[in-house]
């Protein structure tokens, strides 16, 4: 039977809340070479978490390609600098994949960015947005879904900063292995219960 939690959370009642860190291990993707020997170890996972990044634009019309994708399991995550190696083949084939579940929120948005790069055809993807509404959990965002599951906030902090940067800082590095790694938690932990 399908367990039924805490239907929405609110802002002020996140606020408390006190922040998730990530913990795992981050490898940065530079190559393509890095890249297919990301892909050789996240193949062996039957699924995994996944978010990309964009660089914000502030100048109206202006509008940037994706910068980031990444992909985790539960202790390591991987990010890929796409602004630097593009979508290689060997992402392209895991992209493709129907064996790795690929986990993520508001993939829609993330499609789009991705075609702009890319004509792979997006397999075997699931949508937390979707999925926990089978749980009762009305919030659709990643923050209030992990609040109401795991009683911690998602800082928001770097979402707006320059994902082409030559080094992405630290806290860069976290925000974007948080999300992508909150993900597959999200599933894991509410997959228990169906």
């Amino acid at each position: 039977m399908i367990q039924n939690f805490t239907q929405s959370i609110t802002k002020e009642e996140i606020t408390q809340l006190p922040v998730e860190e990530y913990s795992g291990e981050i490898v940065l993707i530079n190559t393509e070479d890095d890249a297919k020997k990301a892909i050789d170890y996240l193949t062996q996972f039957t699924s995994v978490g996944f978010d990309t990044e964009t660089r914000p634009s502030f100048k109206k019309g202006q509008r940037y390609k994706i910068s980031l994708m990444q992909i985790s399991t539960e202790t390591t995550c991987f990010l890929f600098r796409l602004n630097r190696i593009g979508i290689p083949d060997s992402l392209v084939d895991f992209l493709e994949n129907d064996t790795t579940l690929k986990i993520g929120l508001s993939l829609r948005d993330d499609f789009g960015a991705i075609h702009k790069r890319t004509e792979a055809e997006l397999t075997n993807f699931l949508d937390l947005q979707k999925y926990v509404g089978d749980f009762g959990i009305e919030d659709v965002s990643l923050q209030k879904i992990y609040a109401i599951l795991f009683k911690k906030k998602i800082s928001k902090g770097q979402r707006l900063t320059n994902w082409e940067a030559e080094e992405l800082t630290e806290a860069q590095q976290k925000y974007a292995a948080l999300d992508a790694w909150a993900c597959l938690r999200i599933y894991n932990y509410l997959n228990q219960f169906k």
